[in-house]
């Protein structure tokens, strides 16, 4: 690189792509310790800022999609002393250059390039005339058409009973609405919960009015008299005004394939956000820090808090602490911290006077150290001191 084109560096903004959680927090973060060096953030959308997880129990707050939005792309560049460029798209990186080719063809370049770019709703194939009618639920957008569909609804069917497809099924039949719920899986949360507690949880889902349908598939969704007709892998038929598939989030990766960068189950980077390529680092949903993907709003926050640090020339690694995963779901209230390395659990059901008190304890194979927990109703009141245990030991 010659003088010139090193002065055009020095010159050049940080520039951030994804206006999520990850996108917004790390600016913000990076503001608190820089508050002059030009900042661009681009958006493929109009920029809102929003709470992803609102989403999903939006209904029993009684709020409409436009009153989940904090503030619109404006303010939030008033804010962060930023420019915020809604409607574009990033057509490929060139990390030799340091810079990015828009989708109107204009070049950018950049002084560090923050990947922020989220994950896609993921979606399997399915036989059948109303197969491409499956709504997803991925961003405000996706949501207030959701939220159009509800209006002359009485039915949902969901596809997922993970963790979005369970607080999603909670909050539609509080509002009214006859939901079924269908997982290939023989418990809910399988993902999350030991069997023994995913049989109580389901349990709950069922005594909430929640038409569970376990261990089964969609095999094709059909256009019916009012709604669909959905045909089941056990030979079962369901009708439903609605359809959703809540089947879990596939990384946004193919802009860092595209330009070179490393990419497995997320955009590889290590333990400060640092990807394959100088100056490019990466973070949220389309990431895999130190090999591991962690979708959850605590991981966003301390890797956001961590590379802003590094864009200020502070290099710090992001050291994430034990981080419980809360499930928004009132039928039968659940919080799971998910172990790593081997053991076993052991669960307790039934504590006390409540039917769906559950407390499941996951043991380190070596020392019998508590690893990991789930605990669901009543037994979600014990997580603090469980927390305390698991951290000062």
């Amino acid at each position: 690189m010659n003088t010139t084109e090193t002065l055009q560096h020095a010159d050049a903004p940080v520039v951030i792509v994804g206006t999520g959680l990850a996108g917004y927090t790390v600016a913000r973060e990076w503001r608190k310790l820089d508050a002059d060096t030009p900042l661009i953030i681009i958006s493929r959308d109009d920029g809102r800022f929003y709470s992803k997880p609102a989403l999903s129990n939006a209904l029993a707050l009684k709020k409409a999609p436009s009153q989940l939005a904090s503030f619109d792309a404006q303010a939030m560049a008033a804010q962060l002393r930023a420019s915020v460029w809604t409607q574009r798209h990033v057509q490929r990186i060139v990390p030799d250059e340091h810079a990015l080719v828009l989708d109107d063809g204009e070049t950018l370049r950049y002084r560090a390039l923050v990947l922020a770019t989220g994950a896609d709703a993921r979606r399997v194939p399915i036989d059948g005339d109303a197969a491409n009618d499956v709504l997803s639920v991925n961003d405000l957008t996706d949501y207030e058409r959701f939220r159009d569909k509800l209006r002359d609804c009485r039915s949902v069917a969901i596809l997922g009973a993970g963790l979005i497809g369970c607080e999603f099924a909670n909050d539609l039949v509080s509002a009214g609405h006859a939901v079924s719920l269908i997982d290939p899986a023989e418990v809910p949360l399988s993902r999350l919960l030991p069997p023994e507690a995913g049989k109580v949880f389901g349990r709950a889902l069922k005594a909430a009015t929640i038409d569970l349908r376990l261990g089964v598939s969609l095999r094709s969704i059909t256009h019916g008299e009012r709604g669909y007709r959905l045909q089941l892998s056990d030979g079962a038929q369901l009708d439903a005004d609605v359809v959703v598939s809540a089947i879990g989030l596939a990384p946004r990766t193919a802009l860092a394939r595209d330009a070179g960068l490393n990419v497995a189950d997320g955009i590889v980077t290590d333990a400060w956000c640092r990807t394959s390529a100088p100056d490019i680092y990466a973070l949220g949903d389309c990431a895999a820090i130190e090999g591991r993907v962690r979708p959850y709003v605590l991981a966003i926050m301390h890797a956001a808090r961590a590379l802003a640090q590094c864009l200020s020339g502070n290099p710090t690694r992001v050291d994430f602490p034990v981080m419980p995963v809360v499930i928004k779901t009132p039928a039968v209230p659940a919080v799971v911290v998910t172990p790593d390395g081997l053991g076993r659990w052991k669960t307790e059901t039934g504590i006390g006077d409540a039917p769906h008190a559950t407390r499941a304890l996951f043991e380190d194979a070596d020392t019998g150290h508590v690893k990991g927990f789930a605990l669901l109703d009543a037994a979600t009141a014990e997580k603090a001191a469980l927390l305390k245990a698991m951290t000062s030991g």
